[in-house]
């Protein structure tokens, strides 16, 4: 960026990063390198850091560091994503917002087992996304979750059909829906994978779903969050009919960081390429 502009990227830490480390430096340091900002880690974070910043790009996810953005945010800088935005994607919480507006979620129950899932923040590990035969299974599952100091956790079945990536980042203000970006891929083509749990789902069989619908449900849950860069995963039935099983704050865009890079740089930039 030019003019003077103070453009400051703050990384993720380690611990909201499970087996995407090297993934999540990456898409920070291709939107650093396009719009000039000074790359810093929400782990050594300190409020003097951000002071006379005019644009925060962020992955933070934790508490002390998305206090420190949401100061910067009301001294009037730009960050992307917002931190209330950030702090509302935490699964319980995004999970009520969507059922509340009617976007398509798994339901409650169903034949093909559970999915039990920590609630109060981002996956960090394999035991927080746990897969469960039945109700008695899933029982003791979350017996463990409590064991492990976790009360807010959330419980949707599983459902059956092709897993689908989607990624995402909204037009700037004022531009045309389509001058945004929004990608899917099947991770049981390419074999990309964060704990594996992408083969419950089995080879994809590519139904026939509508692309537009699915991107207008994900567009409308970043807007309703406030996170203008976000990623997720739907399930797609064989009817054709779908779920929204994740909604996520700033993927890694592995599958296409440098086109997600610039539409992150074009968002800040207020749509100037």
């Amino acid at each position: 960026m030019t003019g003077g502009v103070n453009v400051v990227a703050v990384g993720r830490a380690v611990r909201f990063s499970p087996n995407s480390v090297a993934k999540d430096e990456a898409i920070l340091r291709a939107v650093a390198e396009l719009t000039g900002a000074r790359l810093l880690n929400e782990e050594s974070l300190l409020a003097d850091d951000l002071r006379g910043a005019d644009v925060v790009l962020s992955m933070a996810r934790g508490k002390r560091a998305l206090a420190f953005l949401s100061r910067c945010e009301a001294d009037g800088a730009l960050v992307v994503n917002s931190p209330e935005g950030v702090a509302l994607c935490r699964r319980s919480s995004v999970e009520a917002l969507m059922e509340r507006e009617g976007i398509p979620l798994p339901p409650h129950e169903g034949p093909d087992g559970y999915w039990l899932k920590r609630g109060d923040e981002a996956a960090q590990g394999p035991g927080d996304v746990v897969y469960c035969t039945d109700r008695e299974q899933l029982a003791r599952a979350v017996e463990r979750f409590r064991s492990r100091g976790i009360s807010d956790m959330t419980v949707r079945a599983h459902v059956v059909g092709d897993l689908v990536k989607f990624y995402g980042v909204l037009a700037p203000s004022g531009a045309a829906e389509d001058e945004g970006m929004f990608r899917v891929f099947y991770p049981g083509d390419d074999g990309m994978s964060k704990f594996g749990d992408e083969a419950r789902n089995g080879t994809p069989i590519h139904y026939a779903f509508s692309l537009g619908s699915l991107r207008a449900d994900a567009e409308r849950t970043a807007r309703l969050t406030g996170v203008a860069v976000y990623g997720g995963d739907a399930i797609v039935r064989p009817d054709g009919s779908y779920c929204i099983i994740d909604f996520n704050d700033w993927p890694s865009f592995a599958r296409c960081r440098t086109e997600a890079a610039r539409a992150i740089a074009r968002l800040v930039r207020g749509g100037k390429d």
